[in-house]
């Protein structure tokens, strides 16, 4: 079991980069005074993991989040993702740069694919080498990668994608993806820890809130960083931020992690990444 300590804790990824395995996600949240308070609002609690996408739209309010915080930017482990239409070698790049210009940096942190669109991923990939490579950003992954997408890519990597990205939860698990990426040194990062809210519907965790003196959330979360799975829970809300950080006076016994691990039904909340069209 990897060691959980803090809010600035991390992982050490298979380049030796070390990335916070507890960050903000910024999916849904507007590209104004909301994304922007959210992202200084985490710096100012101590987060020191902050992700987006060129998809939501927000990476201008995320990088004046940032820049407004007064954190050193070399403190921050900022993500964002290359969107499906501009996947392929010269496209990427191009995204690539767009992306810094709207963050208002001048590397990043980790740059993801965001899907696997088939065709295109592998020249993407190629770009990211170069980026990783150029020292443009600091490490290169995956996100919504099975095993049988990692398996093609890697057929033809110079480099090996450092994390992948997935919807994680009780009900979608996949620990065989999960074993398969720790055996080839791919860390597993989970979006939509909390089931996009229908997590707060069931009545698995109430035992161990009531035990724990803890939220159905900081259960859930406890239990992602005790599987060694960075996660990333998407809050606008001060409250809610400061209490998905407050999980780390606690820990889980190995039977509560099976107990969580045994509501893995294969459900997806969102998109099957064998199935998409966009």
């Amino acid at each position: 079991m990897k060691t959980i300590t803090d809010l600035q804790g991390s992982f050490e990824l298979h380049n030796g980069v070390r990335m916070p395995y507890l960050g903000l996600g910024t999916y849904q949240a507007d590209n104004d005074e909301e994304v922007v308070h959210a992202v200084k609002y985490a710096l100012k609690m101590g987060y020191r993991h902050i992700d987006t996408a060129a998809l939501y739209n927000n990476e201008e309010g995320v990088g004046r989040g940032i820049l407004e915080s007064n954190v050193d930017r070399e403190a921050v482990f900022v993500v964002s993702k290359v969107w499906n239409t501009d996947q392929g070698y010269d496209n990427t790049l191009k995204a690539f740069e767009a992306s810094l210009k709207r963050l208002n940096l001048e590397y990043l942190d980790l740059y993801l694919i965001h899907w696997p669109v088939v065709e295109k991923y592998k020249d993407t990939w190629r770009a990211f080498e170069t980026l990783y490579k150029e020292k443009r950003v600091r490490a290169i992954g995956v996100s919504n990668f099975l095993r049988h997408h990692l398996e093609d890519l890697m057929k033809d990597t110079e480099v090996n994608p450092m994390v992948n990205q997935m919807e994680f939860h009780p009900h979608l698990v996949q620990q065989e993806l999960i074993d398969y990426c720790d055996t080839n040194g791919i860390q597993y990062e989970a979006w939509s820890p909390f089931m996009q809210g229908k997590l707060f519907q069931l009545d698995i965790t109430a035992d161990l809130e009531k035990k724990y003196n803890k939220s159905a959330a900081q259960i859930v979360l406890r239990w992602n960083l005790q599987k060694g799975v960075v996660t990333i829970p998407k809050s606008v809300h001060e409250n809610r931020i400061k209490s998905n950080a407050e999980v780390f006076d606690f820990e889980l016994s190995e039977q509560e992690l099976a107990y969580l691990d045994s509501f893995d039904k294969g459900k997806r909340n969102g998109p099957d990444p064998d199935n998409f069209s966009f």
